[in-house]
């Protein structure tokens, strides 16, 4: 059976919520996060702020879209870029995949892994677009392990345990539920290295120290990747 086509109404409704995350994403640009406000917004599109309300009901849940559209984003540079092949060359070509996207939607990054909005606290549906990124990793990792791979070095014995209430969204995924938690909790390790130097390279807490940033960032993908068990 065809799928129903949408109505005049169902269109023009998805176009004009485009049109209104691009100016706010705009606005991020200009102003962060914390100082977004509909009235602006509304303002851009050249539509009353009641009007506006009709499509967000408040600030809180423009961000949340805004969080959403992004992490999908960047999730889907991340999964387009794992071709598949070797355990390590996956990983890289994932971790490449994601400092390149923030390095293109700097603002955009900053909405993600920035300073928390005072007031505002991102909702359940906000998760899973979270942690394609993490999700994609694990599932390296994952392969690496069925594969023989094993860490580089040892880690105290009550790693796994310390993080495994943390890691039961990644635990559960298909293929993963046999990964002991410290294979998890290596690739949280790695997660939160990643973004951290990601992080320090955008905010420029790396002038001065690092000249070649691409030869760095693979220099610590790979010592990330020989930790959680990926050669």
């Amino acid at each position: 059976m065809d799928t129903p086509s949408k109505t005049a109404r169902q269109r023009a409704r998805e176009e004009i919520t485009a049109e209104i995350l691009t100016a706010a994403r705009a606005r991020l640009a200009e102003v962060g996060p914390g100082e977004l406000s509909l009235r602006s917004v509304a303002r851009d599109v050249g539509m009353v702020s009641s009007a506006v309300y009709r499509y967000f009901p408040s600030r809180d849940h423009l961000l949340t879209a805004l969080l959403v559209q992004a992490y999908d984003e960047l999730g889907d540079a991340a999964e387009s870029a794992d071709t598949g092949g070797a355990p390590l060359d996956r990983w890289l070509a994932v971790c490449r995949a994601t400092r390149t996207w923030a390095l293109t939607h700097r603002h955009e990054y900053a909405l993600l892994y920035g300073s928390p909005v005072l007031g505002y606290a991102a909702p359940q549906a906000t998760v899973a677009p979270a942690t394609r990124v993490v999700v994609r990793l694990v599932e390296i990792v994952v392969a690496a392990h069925v594969a023989g791979g094993t860490p580089s070095s040892p880690i105290g014995s009550g790693f796994g345990r310390s993080v495994q209430g943390a890691a039961e969204f990644v635990i559960n995924l298909e293929g993963a539920a046999d990964a002991p938690p410290e294979v998890v909790g290596r690739t949280l390790m790695a997660w939160s290295g990643l973004f951290g130097v990601i992080s320090f390279e955008l905010w420029g807490h790396l002038v001065g120290s690092i000249t070649h940033h691409d030869t760095y960032f693979d220099q610590v993908a790979l010592r990330l990747a020989a930790d959680a068990g990926v050669t």
